[in-house]
């Protein structure tokens, strides 16, 4: 199975993300509420999701505050997300105690965000720029399955860690 461990943001959070402008255009497939969240490592294809989630309990994790802002951004050539700040030492405790799981964990810096579309062609320009601020508490993190699919990508929870 697909999984990755990730941060969902608090529903007044998402009620904010989801009044961003998102304008008609046929090159520009929208993620929607439901896919929002913030990846902390993605492991790929993992038979047994139990022993990341007993890594994940087994390892301290601290709560933190995140950020969101201050712009809606590209990410790459075609992703237009929200970044999303405060969450480096954390991803960085979850890449250590998965380290052994699932794919390798990337090499690349951690780069928080929350990806509000993908777009097959075509300038990003009226896409990017709009203004975000704000802020939440970070209590959990999340080991999720992805399944994937014509309509997109759906998530399913397969364990929640709590934070201290």
């Amino acid at each position: 199975m697909r999984l990755f461990v990730a941060v969902r943001p608090p529903d007044a959070v998402l009620d904010a993300v989801a009044a961003l402008s998102r304008p008609e255009r046929s090159e520009v497939r929208w993620t929607t509420r439901a896919q929002w969240h913030v990846t902390l490592r993605f492991l790929g294809e993992v038979a047994d999701p139990g022993p990341v989630a007993a890594a994940l309990d087994a390892t301290p994790l601290a709560g933190c505050e995140a950020t969101i802002g201050p712009a809606v951004a590209r990410l790459g050539r075609g992703v237009v997300m929200v970044p999303v700040g405060g969450l480096d030492a954390l991803a960085g405790a979850v890449v250590a105690a998965t380290a052994a799981i699932g794919r390798p964990p990337e090499r690349r810096p951690f780069t928080g965000h929350l990806t509000l579309a993908r777009v097959g062609r075509g300038p990003l320009r009226d896409l990017v720029g709009e203004p975000v601020d704000l802020r939440f508490p970070v209590v959990d993190v999340r080991l999720v399955r992805s399944h994937l699919g014509r309509g997109g990508a759906r998530y399913e929870d397969l364990h929640v860690r709590r934070l201290a």
